[in-house]
């Protein structure tokens, strides 16, 4: 098992928790973000810790981000209360920071500060996405690659294809993340209406002339989920810029498949961002 250590950065909102991940002779890095619709989520949820994990097991060296989250309702379900949290930029910020520490330290740990990948999954990918742009606006240091995993990147969402509508349906996910679903989490990290909100907060916003100069991506949607309809326009709009991006469905999952470690479509993406981040 892979031995972690926790470390405090400065970031610009305050102190910023992230836990690293060493790879034995590692060549490259990944500042990594999990999902959790901006306002849930922890480190030691299987998206981030086995993704770790096993990411450390094929070679990259990861740091996990314990970003911070935006409110959170009362839950009469399952008894949670309700939280206080912040909203956009604070998160994305806080991400950016996190990779520029990482590429700071990453000579001492045998990587090259030009080796060091961004990425996240669901609502991480959106922050790893909008750090990006951040980034690209401040004109600081770029990632070596996108990573995204099922990424939440537009709101409202692109329509969606009568095919995977039906899949969605006949799989009892028609709601997961329709239009109010996806409005409420949007202006939930906004703290308003969506009208007029940054791309840095909706990366699907930017298109092809803000995307230019992106780094080169790979992105991995799960099969029946409503949000892969974003992440292809995305894709599309990176593909229209000239940006380099890989792009696949993992075969029979749903959303957060990273979530189920036990089933292969987890390893699968693994597997495939591992060989991407370490491609020379």
């Amino acid at each position: 098992m892979t031995d972690t250590t926790e470390h405090i950065v400065d970031g610009p909102h305050g102190p910023l928790r992230v836990r690293v991940y060493p790879a034995a002779a590692a060549h490259a890095a990944l500042v990594w973000a999990h999902g959790g619709g901006f306002a849930y989520g922890d480190l030691d949820m299987p998206e981030a810790d086995h993704v770790a994990r096993g990411l450390a097991a094929r070679g990259v060296s990861v740091v996990s981000v314990d970003y911070p989250l935006a409110p959170a309702p009362a839950d009469a379900a399952s008894g949670a209360e309700a939280r206080d949290g912040v909203h956009h930029p604070v998160a994305l910020e806080q991400l950016a920071a996190a990779f520029a520490w990482t590429r700071e330290q990453a000579t001492g740990w045998g990587i090259a500060p030009d080796r060091v990948a961004l990425g996240g999954a669901s609502a991480g990918g959106n922050l790893a996405t909008g750090a990006i742009l951040h980034l690209m606006q401040e004109g600081d240091p770029l990632p070596a690659l996108a990573v995204l995993a099922y990424p939440t990147l537009h709101a409202p969402q692109p329509p969606t294809p009568p095919e995977l509508t039906e899949r969605l349906a006949a799989a009892g996910l028609t709601e997961q993340f329709g239009p109010a679903v996806v409005s409420w989490m949007y202006e939930n990290y906004l703290d308003g209406t969506t009208e007029g909100a940054p791309v840095t907060a909706i990366p699907g916003l930017a298109g092809p002339e803000r995307l230019t100069g992106f780094p080169p991506a790979i992105v991995v949607t799960s099969d029946v989920d409503e949000l892969r309809v974003s992440a292809e326009a995305f894709v599309d709009d990176l593909r229209a810029a000239g940006v380099d991006v890989e792009y696949a469905v993992e075969p029979g999952t749903t959303h957060g498949h990273l979530n189920d470690p036990e089933k292969p479509g987890a390893a699968s993406t693994i597997d495939a961002f591992a060989a991407r981040i370490l491609r020379p």
